[in-house]
Formats: C-alpha cells, structure tokens, sequence
C-alpha cells in the first residue's frame, strides 16, 4: 500500500515519496512531508535553478544555494525558492 503523507507542497494529502530523496536530515524532512508530484514540481524548479545561475551538481558552493532553494520551496524558508528573477518558461513571451 503507498504511503500517504500531508504534502507541504501540494498543500493536501498525497502519496508519499518511496524513500529518502536526498541525504541527511533535509532528505528525511522532504521525504516525510513531500509527495512525489511535489518532489516532480521540485525538479523542474531545480532545472530552471541550475540553468539560470550556472550552477555545478559538482561544485560545493552550489550545492549550498541549491540546498537554500530546497528550504525555500517546500518549507517557505529563507529568501530561496521562487523562480530565478527574471526567468521565462519555454515558450512564454518575455
């Protein structure tokens, strides 16, 4: 049976994630209260993130800002978290 958990992101009850998403305690916060349509909202956020800062999976210091923006958008914390200023969906007219 999947696993129903209150989304933080979704803002109603959803099916839960199938385990930890990232490492550490930020992963087990997500993982108990981020669905997996959330989790998917959070990577194509994650996407824009990295695309428009030239960010590096590989560099530690973005890691760091891409970890403010993961607390930002599930938890509403910090200054992190919104699309990046002045960022256009694909297609969308500027």
């Amino acid at each position: 049976m999947a696993r129903v958990i209150q989304c933080v992101v979704l803002n109603e009850e959803s099916e839960g994630l199938d385990a930890l998403p990232y490492p550490g305690a930020l992963g087990e916060r997500i993982y108990a209260n981020v669905s997996k349509a959330g989790w998917t909202q959070w990577l194509e956020r994650l996407t824009a993130i990295i695309n428009e800062n030239g960010l590096s999976t590989a560099d530690p210091r973005s890691i760091e800002l891409i970890e403010k923006h993961m607390l930002g958008f599930f938890f509403k914390e910090g200054d992190y978290g919104d699309l990046p200023a002045g960022f256009h969906a694909g297609g969308a007219k500027k």
